[in-house]
């Protein structure tokens, strides 16, 4: 869930050749949709960004054979195409991350649950998880190391389609990031013929994986407590009012003494008392 680049980014230049006649991005459409998604995910998106924007929504533009960039905002703040609202959200929202990002984080979290015992099922939740590619990473590490003790993670982001793809758990092979090679081996099935140069996260994996949408600035739907929870790489498109909002709902559905992963470029300085910094990025939760 962020506003980071996406393959599909298309540059201003090309919006009257490959998209047709569409009419050049202005100042105030750009601030009607950065307006819009802040309202709806609380992304508060830069005057850098407005090249991406177009980018992003220049084919949904075409594919209505609308000239500019007002006509779609109207059209997607009418009723005639309820499912639009939604495909716009997911174009601006979407992020694309790889497998074992910030690899230290696992590193830290396979030390503290080497020994770990409790009389409740372990329960971790990547509450951005954009494609899925964090809450497998997730279900690899707690697979290699809990044995047969009861685990599950949880996935939750604003976008539907991602959601979609996330269950699947189909991935290209240069998504494998930071993967242990012998985790890919030991949990992934390698794609041949038509899905040559795919893999599928093993079945055994995915089903202790559910996957949730969720708008973080929104109240939250009950979906437990739980022992970690991972939101990184979504703080930064957050003002601080925003910040606030959404680590306080998260630390609501944190168990006392539960760990709470951002990115490191991130840090919840000045935002919440009711956790403490174990190392740069990694916090547990006051008990």
């Amino acid at each position: 869930m962020s506003e980071s680049s996406l393959s599909s980014t298309v540059p201003a230049s090309m919006q009257s050749t490959g998209y047709g006649a569409i009419e050049p991005i202005s100042e105030g459409e750009f601030n009607r949709f950065r307006a819009l998604i802040y309202d709806v995910a609380g992304i508060a998106m830069s005057p850098e960004k407005k090249t991406l924007v177009a980018g992003r929504l220049a084919k949904r533009v075409a594919h209505y054979s609308l000239k500019n960039f007002s006509q779609y905002y109207r059209l997607i703040q009418s009723n005639k195409y309820p499912e639009e609202f939604q495909v716009m959200v997911d174009l601006l929202t979407t992020n694309e991350t790889y497998f074992f990002r910030e690899p230290q984080h696992f590193d830290f979290l396979r030390e503290q649950l080497s020994e770990y015992k409790s009389s409740h099922s372990l329960r971790v939740w990547s509450a951005a998880c954009s494609s899925g590619e964090e809450v497998y990473s997730l279900a690899m590490l707690l697979a290699d190391i809990m044995g047969q003790s009861p685990w599950e993670v949880h996935g939750s982001d604003i976008s539907s389609k991602v959601l979609q793809s996330c269950r699947r758990g189909i991935y290209p092979l240069a998504r494998t990031g930071k993967m242990p090679q012998a985790l890919l081996h030991k949990y992934c099935l390698k794609g041949v013929r038509s899905q040559e140069g795919m893999f599928l996260i093993d079945r055994s994996l995915r089903s202790r994986c559910y996957f949730h949408q969720i708008n973080l600035m929104e109240a939250l739907p009950d979906i437990g407590l739980f022992d970690v929870i991972f939101i990184r790489n979504v703080m930064i498109y957050f003002d601080n009012q925003g910040k606030v909002k959404v680590i306080n709902q998260l630390l609501n559905h944190l168990r006392p003494g539960g760990l709470l992963f951002v990115s490191h470029s991130e840090t919840l300085h000045g935002i919440s008392n009711s956790v403490t910094m174990l190392k740069p990025s990694i916090y547990r939760k006051v008990l």
